[in-house]
């Protein structure tokens, strides 16, 4: 069985917001995989499906994205689940909005998630999906920004975004990393622009 993480914050304030990708692409993945209804279990959200031969146990941790992994590491260890079949998907500064970027394992390079899954996880061994949501304009607070829902322009074209890091995510789950970074890494979807700004401090939510 794989996990498949969506990164967000709980609650309806900051259902839209740019922190938030990872759990609606996780939605998205749900619906294609017949799964039941998210229920909450062990501080998270989580349901079982498929991804074509495969079985899914997607889950959206709900206490906060600074301390994500705590419940992402109850939920692998209640599932037996290990970080090799673990991917996150999660928003992305340093990559630019309409873009997508597939790694096998790395840093938290400054993303409170990520922080907190390697930390409590004790690995940095499992597959991203980094949602590029590209930096906010010199002067604006990254922070501020990351909690922010996304622009009029963006909200246009993110549904096909959000469905393309799907396609990532099932890519991944179906033909391995490699195939899958090969196939998404460095190609634009819709929406493409350069990013720019300091990456958020650590904060409620961020």
């Amino acid at each position: 069985m794989w996990l498949l993480v969506g990164l967000g914050n709980p609650g309806a304030k900051y259902d839209g917001t740019r922190h938030n990708v990872g759990f609606h692409v996780i939605d998205r993945l749900a619906s294609r995989g017949g799964a039941s209804p998210f229920r909450a279990k062990l501080g998270a959200e989580v349901t079982e499906g498929r991804l074509g031969k495969e079985r899914v146990l997607l889950c959206k941790p709900m206490e906060y994205m600074n301390v994500s992994g705590q419940a992402l590491v109850r939920v692998a260890r209640f599932w037996k689940i290990e970080a090799a079949e673990t991917v996150v998907v999660h928003d992305e500064l340093d990559v630019a909005f309409g873009r997508l970027k597939l790694a096998g394992s790395g840093g938290h390079g400054g993303h409170n998630g990520l922080r907190s899954i390697i930390a409590e996880w004790g690995t940095a061994e499992f597959a991203r999906v980094r949602f590029g949501i590209s930096r906010p304009a010199p002067g604006r607070d990254a922070a501020d920004y990351v909690l922010q829902d996304f622009s009029a322009s963006e909200r246009q074209v993110l549904p096909e975004l959000q469905e393309r890091a799907a396609d990532a995510v099932e890519a991944i789950v179906s033909s391995g990393l490699t195939v899958a970074m090969n196939k998404f890494n460095g190609k634009a979807g819709s929406g493409s622009e350069s990013g720019k700004t300091s990456r958020p401090k650590t904060g409620e939510g961020a």
